[in-house]
């Protein structure tokens, strides 16, 4: 029996480098980014819009009470709801802002806030 030759195939070719994108100078309005997404991706602007409006109810689902409080949008962010504890009063604290005065710091409830954090893409980016 005779052993075959091991033929060797060429090593994959990488990836072309990402083409550089020009810097946008201005902040975009929301019909700025529908359109400008909208033509770069040869969708209407309806499609877009709806794509957009899908986005947000489906992070709303996973940040409302009782769900699971984290949304990651692959890539870029992750959005997360942070309890935070009730504080109870206090008197006779000493004020930051002018020393030697004391002040009252009310009570606070307990509370839910929405964390963004960004990825490692997203840092790369910058």
């Amino acid at each position: 029996m005779a052993a075959k030759k091991a033929t060797k195939k060429p090593a994959a070719k990488t990836s072309a480098p990402a083409k550089r994108l020009p810097a946008i100078k201005q902040k975009y309005t929301k019909s700025a980014i529908l359109s400008e997404i909208s033509e770069n991706t040869d969708l209407s602007k309806k499609q877009v819009t709806a794509v957009l409006d899908e986005l947000k109810d489906l992070i709303e689902r996973h940040v409302k009470k009782g769900s699971t409080g984290e949304f990651t949008l692959p890539g870029l962010l992750k959005i997360k709801t942070v309890k935070k504890p009730a504080r109870k009063a206090r008197k006779g604290v000493p004020n930051p802002f002018r020393p030697g005065e004391v002040m009252d710091v009310a009570a606070k409830p307990a509370s839910t806030k929405v964390k963004v954090l960004p990825l490692k893409a997203l840092k790369d980016f910058v």
